[in-house]
């Protein structure tokens, strides 16, 4: 086991592992930015190091910093979080190179399923279904003549990255080239990646996820799936776990997809594969992410299983005790992410000093946070605030003690999302489980709520 881990991360997520970590009897690292010296994954760490200043760019992102950092204190390993460099290959070979372990999987693996047109590809040859689409094409014309053969709704697709960033809807050969060349020149700007391919378009999708667990003997488990269906620009708000709507069978199908996608590509770590669902029930392979996922708590709620705990052992090089028989979820679980951010105002960020702060508390209602009183939100990075969790016997209950508990929760001093998502939660497409990855965009239309 490792003896020092360096958090490579900040707010909730850093606090998450650093307290996983002292549960474990590891010691923790914090790197910080100069505007986070008094961040509360700081605080909670053994050992803290300034990485650079406030923006990313020179220190989150700041590779050579990071890894001198965990040089200089000694860590063992590096624990990446979400986002920032969880799947970066560039930084997973560094370490590789440093000698340090990264608790996650390899560049080449992280490369392999980052590329979402080699990713298709090797879906494809292992048998996952995937939507009807293209290579990467960079010839406009050829492109359009490709978008008429799939058909409209299609969406122009970057090859790289995620977060919704690169890709463009087209509902009309009209609007194809303009949206083409968009998608390509942000695909440019975010990833350092031009490359588009096309794919086809759902008009209203279920967005399912199948949560892996791979240690490196093969044992690879299905920890059950998420719902992440609630999105606004195709950032997720909501998640939920059992996906309310999900037949017996489906979900069967879909998890021996997923593990076959991990056989496929050898694995090792907590993963997670996506999939996009029709209204007929059919599914579709959309990319697999090769990190720890921001609503993993869903899923532990209803395994009872610490997933943070058991990727850092599976990184170590432990063997799981478990076979697919023990994983036995119970109940269900939801998760709603509050962001610093103003739905009034079209979600503008919020940032500001923390004047008061009340969590919810009772049986099992979790608040993964950053936020203490008197804590300063900064404008530089991602505008979450925390994640609530609830977990009942059944959903109804579940969506109860949720309602509850976001009405229990405050937060002042910055703005929240946390009516809003009490408005998303009292829709009766919600109640029924009957929403889509396009609920919010047509409930805006009947609401004063710009979505």
């Amino acid at each position: 086991m490792f003896t020092k881990i360096l958090v490579a991360n900040r707010g909730e997520i850093a606090v998450r592992i650093i307290r996983a970590c002292k549960e474990m009897g590891v010691a923790t690292v914090a790197i910080h930015s100069a505007c986070d010296r008094q961040a509360l994954h700081v605080e909670l760490a053994d050992e803290s190091i300034c990485v650079g200043g406030n923006p990313v760019s020179e220190s989150y992102l700041h590779m050579k910093n990071i890894l001198s950092a965990a040089l200089c204190t000694n860590a063992s390993a590096i624990h990446p979080g979400y986002g920032l460099l969880s799947e970066n290959s560039d930084f997973a070979a560094l370490c590789a190179q440093c000698d340090i372990p990264f608790i996650g999987p390899s560049a080449q693996m992280i490369d392999q399923m980052g590329n979402k047109e080699q990713a298709r590809a090797i879906m494809q040859s292992a048998g996952i279904p995937i939507l009807p689409g293209t290579a990467v094409i960079d010839n406009l014309d050829e492109a359009a003549e490709a978008a008429r053969h799939i058909g409209f709704p299609l969406l122009c697709k970057a090859r790289s990255g995620g977060g919704g960033k690169g890709i463009r809807l087209v509902k009309h050969i009209d609007d194809f080239s303009h949206a083409f060349r968009t998608a390509q020149s942000e695909a440019q700007a975010s990833f350092g990646d031009g490359g588009v391919y096309l794919e086809r378009f759902l008009t209203k999708p279920k967005h399912i996820e199948i949560q892996l667990l791979c240690d490196s003997q093969g044992t690879i488990l299905s920890l059950g799936e998420r719902d992440c269906s609630m999105q606004r620009k195709r950032q997720k708000m909501i998640e939920e776990s059992p996906a309310p709507t999900l037949k017996a069978t489906v979900r069967k199908a879909m998890e021996e997809a997923a593990i076959a996608a991990a056989k496929a590509v050898g694995y090792v770590g907590v993963g997670t594969v996506e999939f996009l669902m029709d209204e007929d029930d059919s599914f579709y392979f959309m990319e697999m992410n090769t990190r720890l996922q921001v609503e993993h708590p869903v899923t532990e709620q209803v395994t009872g299983l610490d997933l943070v705990k058991w990727q850092i052992r599976v990184a170590a090089g432990a063997a799981l005790p478990y076979t697919q028989k023990d994983i036995r979820p119970f109940g269900h679980a939801i998760e709603c992410r509050i962001v610093a951010e103003n739905p009034a105002k079209n979600f503008q960020p919020s940032s500001g000093r923390i004047t008061d702060l009340h969590v919810p508390g009772g049986p099992w209602v979790r608040f993964d946070s950053a936020l203490y009183h008197n804590y300063f939100v900064p404008p530089f990075y991602d505008s979450m605030l925390g994640k609530l969790i609830v977990h009942a016997a059944t959903r109804e209950e579940a969506i109860r003690k949720m309602q509850a508990a976001l009405c229990e929760l405050v937060i002042s001093g910055v703005d929240s999302n946390t009516d809003f998502l009490m408005e998303m939660l009292a829709k009766g497409d919600f109640a029924k489980g009957s929403y889509h990855t396009n609920s919010l965009e047509r409930w805006s239309e009947s609401s004063h709520v710009h979505i």
